[in-house]
């Protein structure tokens, strides 16, 4: 890698290390006793990859990579309300000698939902969700001098509905959202073309869609040090098509290995009619650093909650 280069990726690193250790002291400032409603679950993440040859017969190039990524949920629960807010951000790179910088993980997903309980372990409630990415996304493998196939809000999807939610117990919750408004954006001019991202005439920027949104979050603690996080989604929009579901599903298995370092292997499976007519996969494996938040009232530690337990 040529020292340029080096120097950049650097001070990149250093910057999300400088970001992580405030969030981390922060995390440890926090007073959870004057918030005992809340419960703070979360995770950060610095995972990085390196080869390097010289000589080597067998051929190779020297590559350096990282990813990094926040995880949160923030849950409030008191009386009959229940407020639960998910953060998940991550972005990477890899940067190869002869081939630049290649994205390798890309998201912003945010959420929140609110319910009031109407029975046992049952919700009536709202919320909303958006989904896009930081940066652009090209063809050819994000190759930069390739076409610029996806950007910041080009595609980006806003949800908006309301319905129920199951939640009987902190790791497992389903929402069931039978009116749900969609919009998606391509706020990107070179991508406002008709059939890009279902944009029904060249120069649209949104598209409009109503029907059903189901989504469920899952947790699962298959060891002492290993848990796999499992979430899915379906959307049919009642106006158009209702046949063409979109769907999605994420699992993320963490093998930590001391207070500090963890294994991250992850799964992302997606399809969009609108997009491709075939099924998007990605998966990533990374070792290194995480730092672990697990604060606040456990929603299984109630005493009415005790049978679900894990």
């Amino acid at each position: 890698m040529y020292p340029k280069q080096k120097h950049f990726m650097m001070k990149k690193l250093i910057l999300m290390l400088s970001v992580f250790q405030a969030v981390e002291l922060s995390a440890q400032d926090t007073k959870i006793d004057s918030t005992k409603h809340w419960s703070i679950e979360g995770q950060n993440t610095l995972m990085l990859n390196q080869a390097a040859f010289s000589n080597w017969v067998g051929g190779g190039a020297n590559t350096i990579g990282w990813l990094a990524g926040v995880n949160y949920s923030f849950t409030f629960k008191k009386d009959r309300n229940l407020l639960e807010n998910n953060v998940v951000l991550g972005y990477g790179q890899n940067d190869t000698q002869g081939l630049g910088k290649r994205k390798s993980q890309d998201i912003i997903n945010l959420s929140a939902n609110y319910g009031y309980k109407i029975g046992r372990n049952w919700y009536v409630s709202s919320g909303a969700g958006l989904l896009t990415q930081f940066a652009a996304g090209y063809a050819d493998g994000n190759n930069p001098a390739a076409a610029k196939i996806s950007n910041f809000m080009a595609p980006g999807y806003l949800d908006l509905g309301a319905g129920f939610t199951y939640r009987p117990s902190e790791n497992f919750t389903m929402t069931l959202r039978p009116t749900n408004a969609r919009w998606t954006f391509v706020l990107y001019k070179d991508l406002q073309k008709a059939g890009n991202y279902g944009l029904k005439n060249d120069g649209d920027s949104s598209l409009f869609q109503f029907g059903f949104l189901g989504n469920a979050k899952y947790k699962v603690n298959l060891l002492e040090n290993i848990t796999l996080m499992n979430t899915a989604s379906v959307f049919s929009d009642y106006l158009d098509h209702p046949e063409r579901l979109v769907l999605s599903y994420g699992g993320i298995l963490n093998m930590k290995v001391n207070k500090h370092i963890s294994t991250n292997i992850t799964l992302d499976l997606f399809y969009d009619h609108n997009q491709i007519k075939r099924v998007q996969l990605k998966q990533t494996l990374g070792v290194g650093f995480a730092y672990n938040i697990d604060n606040g009232v456990k929603f299984a530690e109630e005493k009415r909650n005790k049978d679900w337990k894990k």
